[in-house]
């Protein structure tokens, strides 16, 4: 059993759509204390923040605006970690369709203040803090949802995949996805190219569950925890060019 890093100021925001012991267990496993909130004092004082989410986009913003969380979330200064549908909520807009109740996330927004609102039924307006839309996984004939391990076929800089290699596994579940983009900072393959994780400023989202994918799963989270607030300034700048060219 690891020491308990018991200075450690993290927090998981309690979406209520998300197994969140399973996310605490994986932060506890490498020794780190951590607490489960949607109190916006707490969530405001922590040093790094997990966003995680499992199911649908429109259940986890009903349950993240009844909380009165948008505003918090969206202004947040410090490092945030989204973990699959947590990553999908910080992107800009989705086409997740009405009728489907098992997929993993999607997300959207116009801008900051039209992301309190529901979307139409088709578009479900979220957090609107990556610069990214999310649509149906392209599959082209493989099975959806897309489940289980797969390996990424892109990485960048990111001190987030700091000790991960191109073609390492990760463990996935969903059927829908951002599309590669200047904010894409790994990519995978199920059919056709997907961004495996996206990131902008302090903000970066896993569209895999590092909490189910063993060793390199840990160690992503591990990057994060130890992240430096000041080592994104240069990634952020590295975006930035991209977007700009």
């Amino acid at each position: 059993m690891a020491t308990t890093i018991e200075n450690s100021n993290t927090v998981i925001i309690d979406t209520g759509c998300a197994n969140l012991s399973s996310v605490k267990f994986a932060v506890e496993r490498l020794g780190y204390s951590v607490t489960i909130t949607d109190d916006i004092t707490q969530i405001k004082n922590a040093d790094k923040i997990i966003l995680p989410g499992v199911g649908t986009a429109k259940h986890a913003m009903e349950n993240i605006r009844a909380k009165g969380l948008v505003e918090t979330i969206q202004n947040l200064t410090q490092p945030v970690l989204g973990f699959c549908l947590g990553m999908q909520l910080m992107a800009e807009s989705s086409t997740e369709s009405a009728v489907s109740s098992k997929e993993d996330g999607v997300s959207s927004t116009q801008a900051k203040t039209s992301s309190t609102q529901g979307g139409s039924a088709n578009q479900i307006n979220c957090l609107g803090l990556i610069p990214t839309t999310i649509s149906p996984l392209q599959a082209e004939g493989n099975r959806l949802p897309h489940m289980g391990w797969n390996t990424l076929t892109s990485i960048s800089d990111h001190p987030i995949f700091s000790g991960i290699n191109i073609g390492d596994y990760f463990y996935f579940v969903h059927s829908f996805a951002a599309p590669l983009s200047a904010y894409t900072i790994a990519s995978c393959d199920y059919g056709s190219n997907f961004s495996a994780a996206i990131a902008k400023d302090n903000f970066i989202g896993c569209q895999f569950h590092p909490e189910r994918s063993g060793a390199l799963g840990s160690k992503i989270i591990q990057n994060f925890l130890t992240l430096e607030p000041k080592d994104l300034i240069s990634v952020d700048s590295v975006q930035k060019e991209k977007t700009d060219s």
